[in-house]
């Protein structure tokens, strides 16, 4: 069968695919308006099916599997010379009237060896709810489906014929299309290893080190949705939370989800999540009066040093607390007997049983809270029981309880948090400067983030979590998360079940986070931890990821260098400008790369807020339609975009323009700045730079 008769072919099953989609959601039907509870919930089983259906219509599917069962004994195929036809997409269909199966969910068992299996004659495997599920692939095909068109078929592997490279045709293929301002699902390129962590066990922390480019964030976003399939039922979406590392970058996932066709998952920042789990007693201290910013700008060591962030997110001080926390715990139940009226006598030996066995497992200040009602209510009894009518008597004794609860201790999480700084009960051994700015923001109603873990646990301590626990819970960019920050989250799950993800060697905050996974990993038992790497870069041309890990080729650590995906560009340019040349030659090259067309999304990145607050200046007095990232911006845009480095993280573009690599702004101890800023890069990378060149730039790059 020659090519064009296989396209054809493929051609007429789509569109019969597709006119039995449209007759099904035709078939549907109008909303239920009415007040019937039965049929309300008919509506909306109806509506899950539209909206399966609708994501169904706008792409079909992506691949096709041909795969033959073998018997159980595995010795012979279970239907001779047939081999079922699996066509794969991002939600199953069955075909209207009937149980066949015009489209398999990419979640489906079955559908895992399209991505599992890579070739070759031996026998492939997947695990059923009916156990293991043995057998041969005859062939393995990826579409590109749009607008009711196949516009591209690639046979990946057919057996019987030799394997070549066009094993990787496709996934090259969608790699070198252009960016534009939102990331996308890869539900038809998911790799081998990258589908070993979607389909990870719920109930376990899972941490995934990826390095730049690796599609790990995209990962774990496929990997709720798996888990929603796979444990339909037990877990919910809205039960469900992703933390992200600033809200701009929330707006450039926010697609990846509904495309898969998953609503209603918490999405958020740590920050954010802390100041509503703190009913907003506090806010957030804006980023440049803190010491995270001062670093990010100036990089000096010396108020690195002074810096308590690292002090602030460590288990040390969650120690520290946990023993206030038990002396705060200790002294709730009064120690002396009260007597509101003669004959009246409630001892400290009753209350403690009330507080010890009644309230259970409740946290401090709910059961403080259920203390001081029980008490009170057994005023009122005991006036009851005994019959006291006299109004005066009753004043009296109703005062006296009154005063005597509210001399039970009470504590907001930022007065307990305040109380470690300042007066008799301060911690020992706090340095001066912290202490006392610390109070200083604390008293004005203010906390820098490195407050925010502290704070957080402190409230989930003494009044618990208000709303439902999570069932799973992403952290992205979790190299820089604190211990204290993942052990504020572990309070909000009965138990573990949550997907950790980073890059070590995007470690850029100095001031915070960590040098060493075990640092995490060692807050959970370690059979509930799961451990996976990401080393291959689907992002960014081998040029770009060869130039990245010289970068970091000087610094230790147990993380491997990207591999780049064999798919080859432009060189990675270096060239050396005056002062007097260096906005213009930024001008010039982004017009020049803009007038050839070749890139829908361009970004100049610079060192600092400051450095690109100029830059952006220059470009849009010169014409050039731009957008500023600052560091408190919701969304991103995409086209032309200056950024400073440290919020570049996550983001991907056509071509990047590294404003200025010159040693004044990138020294040895800036490697994973320089490194995070240029595997930005998808297809093109420039670096300028003015005075010394950077160390870090291999003296062999090429100049222009």
């Amino acid at each position: 069968m020659s090519e064009k008769t296989v396209q054809q072919w493929e051609q007429e099953r789509l569109d019969s695919a597709l006119q039995d989609i449209e007759e099904q959601i035709r078939s549907i039907g109008p909303r239920y308006t009415g007040d019937d509870f039965t049929e309300q919930m008919l509506d909306l089983q109806r509506e899950e099916r539209k909206r399966r259906l609708e994501i169904a219509r706008k792409e079909p599917y992506f691949g096709r599997l041909d795969f033959q069962e073998l018997s159980q004994d595995g010795r012979k195929p279970a239907e001779p010379n047939h081999a079922q036809a699996y066509y794969i997409g991002k939600a199953g269909v069955a075909r209207n009237g009937g149980n066949e199966l015009l489209v398999i969910d990419w979640r489906a068992p079955a559908a895992s060896m399209f991505y599992s299996f890579t070739g070759g004659d031996d026998a492939a495997a997947y695990e059923s709810p009916d156990g293991e599920v043995t057998g041969y692939v005859h062939l393995k095909r990826n579409f590109m489906i749009r607008g009711g068109e196949i516009l591209r078929l690639v046979d990946s592997y057919v057996r019987g014929q030799e394997e070549g490279a066009v094993t990787d045709e496709f996934l090259l293929y969608r790699l070198g299309e252009n960016k534009d301002n939102k990331l996308r699902d890869i539900v038809s390129t998911i790799q081998g290893e990258q589908d070993s962590i979607i389909r990870a066990e719920r109930g376990k922390a899972l941490f995934i080190q990826g390095v730049a480019g690796s599609g790990k964030t995209t990962v774990a976003l496929h990997r709720l949705a798996f888990l929603l399939y796979q444990y339909e039922g037990r877990i919910r979406a809205e039960r469900m939370m992703i933390f992200a590392p600033n809200r701009m970058f929330l707006d450039y996932i926010s697609g990846v989800l509904p495309e898969l066709g998953v609503g209603d998952i918490g999405q958020t920042t740590f920050s954010d999540w802390a100041v509503e789990l703190l009913e907003h007693d506090i806010k957030l201290a804006d980023p440049s009066e803190t010491m995270a910013y001062w670093f990010e700008e100036h990089r000096t060591s010396e108020e690195l040093e002074q810096a308590s962030g690292r002090w602030k997110g460590s288990l040390a001080f969650k120690e520290a607390i946990d023993k206030r926390l038990v002396e705060l715990q200790a002294s709730i139940v009064p120690t002396s007997e009260f007597s509101p009226l003669e004959g009246f006598l409630l001892t400290p030996e009753t209350m403690r049983e009330w507080y010890d066995t009644d309230y259970g497992e409740e946290t401090i200040m709910v059961k403080r809270d259920r203390l001081a009602s029980r008490i009170k209510r057994w005023l009122e009894s005991e006036l009851k029981h005994r019959g006291v009518a006299d109004k005066k008597k009753r004043s009296t004794a109703l005062a006296k309880v009154n005063a005597y609860v509210k001399r039970i201790p009470s504590f907001t999480a930022v007065q307990l948090y305040a109380s470690l700084f300042k007066g008799k009960n301060a911690l020992p051994h706090v340095p001066k400067p912290i202490a006392k700015a610390t109070a200083e923001r604390l008293g004005a109603g203010v906390a820098a983030a490195e407050d925010l873990a502290p704070l957080a646990y402190i409230q989930l301590r003494l009044y618990g979590l208000k709303v439902p626990q999570f069932d799973h819970i992403v952290i992205d960019e979790a190299q820089d998360y604190s211990p204290f920050q993942l052990e504020a989250l572990r309070l909000c799950q009965r138990s573990t079940s949550m997907t950790i993800l980073g890059d070590l060697q995007q470690g850029i905050h100095g001031y915070a986070g960590i040098s060493n996974w075990n640092a995490l990993m060692e807050l959970f038992p370690e059979e509930d931890t799961g451990f996976f790497e990401l080393n291959r870069s689907y992002r960014s041309t081998m040029e770009i990821i060869d130039f990245a890990n010289i970068i970091l080729s000087g610094m230790t650590g147990s993380v491997k260098p990207a591999v780049p995906v064999f798919r080859s560009g432009d060189s990675v340019e270096t060239q050396a400008v005056s002062d007097q040349e260096w906005l213009p030659k930024l001008y010039a090259t982004v017009l020049d790369w803009r007038d050839k067309g070749d890139y829908d999304t361009i970004s100049v990145i610079g060192r600092t807020a400051r450095e690109c607050g100029e830059i952006h200046r220059y470009l849009t007095d010169q014409g050039l339609e731009a957008s500023l990232v600052q560091s408190k911006q919701p969304t991103y845009g995409g086209g032309l975009t200056v950024v400073p480095v440290y919020l570049s993280k996550g983001l991907e573009f056509d071509a990047v323009l590294i404003a200025d690599a010159g040693s004044a702004n990138y020294d040895e101890m800036d490697a994973k700045l320089l490194y995070v800023g240029c595997t930005r890069a998808l297809h093109k990378l420039k670096l300028l730079y003015r005075g010394d060149k950077s160390s870090l730039i291999a003296d062999e790059q090429p100049r222009t």
